[in-house]
């Protein structure tokens, strides 16, 4: 299907059907346990409450592997966000592409799974929550402008723009990306109103920057 031409790349690829080698397989199979650890703690208690100890004591591994394969806290948050948000933007992609004909339809079908999803995925919902209360050390890695989730959402829309009006230069397909992932985002946290009002409101304002 189009959309998976658009969908962002996994954080690993695997190549063909030849085994991985056994140290590489368990490395792999660590890592995982390690982020879905980490998840499952985040979506319990928040992310100011995880500890790379308690990560490593539900994960059933040893901490300096923690170290060795995340170098720090903050390197497993990012590499928590980053492997979350895949499946979230390749989500996004498929209402983006190929989408109903109205451009207007499909970004406001696109800014709504966003909203809707964000409250169904357990870790994003966590992450929502707290910032709503005030407090989470992991949105930085949703909102920072030069942060890899950031920019991929921003490329995403971006490319979707494109497609849709070609005739625009780069530099205001550039803009109305930024303002659709900023203003979406803003929502999330701050929810204005009902999500299906949000969406259109978001669609027709990111928009009419293209008229």
């Amino acid at each position: 299907m189009a959309a998976a031409r658009h969908r962002i790349e996994a954080a690993t690829l695997t190549g063909g059907s030849v085994p991985d080698p056994p140290r590489v397989a368990w490395r792999k199979q660590m890592r995982q346990r390690v982020l879905d650890a980490a998840r499952d703690l985040t979506c319990e208690a928040g992310w100011d409450q995880v500890s790379l100890l308690a990560v490593a004591a539900r994960a059933e591994v040893s901490r300096p592997s923690v170290y060795k394969e995340f170098g720090n806290r903050a390197g497993l948050g990012r590499a928590l966000v980053v492997r979350e948000t895949q499946q979230f933007l390749a989500g996004v992609a498929d209402a983006l592409y190929p989408g109903v004909p109205d451009s207007h339809d499909c970004l406001r079908a696109a800014i709504l799974y966003v909203l809707e999803e964000a409250e169904s995925q357990p870790l994003i919902r966590a992450v929502v929550t707290a910032a709503r209360k005030g407090s989470d050390s992991l949105l930085p890695y949703l909102t920072a402008r030069a942060d890899p989730i950031f920019y991929a959402g921003q490329t995403l829309v971006q490319g979707w723009l494109a497609t849709r009006y070609p005739e625009q230069h780069t530099a205001s397909l550039q803009i109305a990306a930024d303002v659709i992932v900023r203003m979406t985002i803003s929502h999330l946290i701050l929810p204005a109103d009902e999500q299906h009002l949000t969406a259109e409101r978001l669609a027709t304002a990111a928009l009419k920057l293209l008229q």
